[in-house]
């Protein structure tokens, strides 16, 4: 799962920047980006049925085996429309290892201490997430290093995988629940996600512009991700211990709402950097909450076969985010540089907010 976090860190703000290079607009860099979010949209609607045919674990292999073999093709590949294909494959990949991935985690975790187990799980993957804009850091968007760094850590990822194959959860049956029925079924959780995805694949994909916009140096502007990647590391686990103590619609508001004020603090913050990598850094420690949070009321409620189809409905969400936040946050960027990015990221958050306070009050009421 780290590997899979370093497929969304490395390869979105590396793909952007790549693209800007060769002279393609913020408009058209989100647009290709949001393709990663349809195949991500699509493939989770068949996961729950392969998991069933062909085992948790040979199916997670098979996804990262293919995430390895497909990554290297961006820097060979110099046509733009066949990017579209390619991150379309590479993501209905990715897509498949997140979601075979996340429910062997959630299947296996603990029922009075899953926010824990989750919060834990958060954090690794956070790891990945922070490592992609290190990378970008240290050695640039420009040349095959980034690339091959990439795929070389898909390649490890295999490793632990395979070793652990024998405890992955098997005996499933394929689920009586349709994915689509849990967008009813948990709306606090499902669309939780949804604005994460929203803002975390957007802004992976465009803070790095952001940041170039705003006057920063490249690898300055890279790191920005960094900074909210390594909130993520930080905070994850005390929102999971948090998670299985307190009402969990409750927690997911108040993630939402700091959204927002983050969001809109950003322009205060651009002439110090030391200030806005503090910003970045809380802002999306707790936002990255709407994620732990989200998955671990969802492991509450379900186990087995519905899990599976559960989480499933959590990545297509996910990628409902990752379909809409790239594009609409690159549109608003370029209709309102350099702050659009910031008005675009508060927008999301505070449409949850509001889903968020109507399912609390609901739930006091019943």
């Amino acid at each position: 799962m780290t590997a899979v976090g370093l497929s969304i860190s490395l390869g979105m703000p590396l793909l952007s920047l790549v693209l800007e290079d060769r002279g393609i607009s913020p408009a058209m860099i989100g647009i290709n980006s949001a393709v990663g979010g349809i195949a991500s949209l699509l493939v989770p609607l068949a996961v729950p049925r392969l998991v069933s045919v062909t085992g948790t674990a040979r199916l997670a292999l098979a996804a990262l085996a293919a995430m390895a073999a497909l990554f290297p093709l961006f820097y060979l590949v110099a046509d733009f429309w066949l990017w579209f294909p390619l991150r379309f494959a590479f993501y209905a990949a990715a897509t498949v290892a997140f979601a075979v991935g996340e429910f062997w985690i959630n299947a296996l975790a603990p029922h009075g201490r899953r926010g824990l187990a989750i919060g834990i799980y958060a954090t690794v993957l956070s790891l990945g997430l922070a490592a992609g804009p290190a990378i970008l850091g240290l050695v640039g968007s420009e040349g095959v290093a980034p690339f091959l760094i990439g795929t070389a850590i898909f390649c490890v990822g295999l490793i632990p995988m395979a070793l652990a194959r024998g405890q992955a959860p098997g005996g499933l049956t394929r689920p009586k629940t349709n994915v689509l029925t849990f967008l009813r079924i948990a709306p606090a959780a499902i669309f939780a996600v949804m604005a994460f995805g929203a803002v975390e694949s957007g802004g992976l994909a465009l803070l790095p512009l952001y940041g170039l916009e705003l006057g920063y140096p490249e690898r300055t502007a890279a790191l920005l991700v960094s900074a909210v990647a390594l909130g993520n590391v930080v905070t994850q686990i005390p929102i999971g211990l948090l998670a299985d103590r307190v009402e969990r619609r409750r927690l997911l508001l108040i993630c939402a709402l700091v959204g927002v004020a983050g969001a809109l603090a950003m322009p205060l913050a651009v002439d110090n950097l030391a200030v806005m990598f503090a910003l970045l850094f809380v802002w999306g420690g707790v936002t990255g909450g709407l994620y732990t949070v989200g998955l671990t009321h969802l492991g509450a409620r379900f186990t087995g076969s519905d899990l599976a189809a559960a989480n499933s409905a959590f990545v297509m969400m996910y990628a409902a985010g990752m379909l809409v936040g790239p594009a609409l946050i690159g549109l608003s960027l370029d209709l309102w540089p350099p702050q659009g990015f910031a008005f675009a990221v508060a927008f999301f958050f505070a449409a949850y907010a509001m889903l968020a306070g109507v399912r609390l009050v609901q739930a006091r009421g019943t």
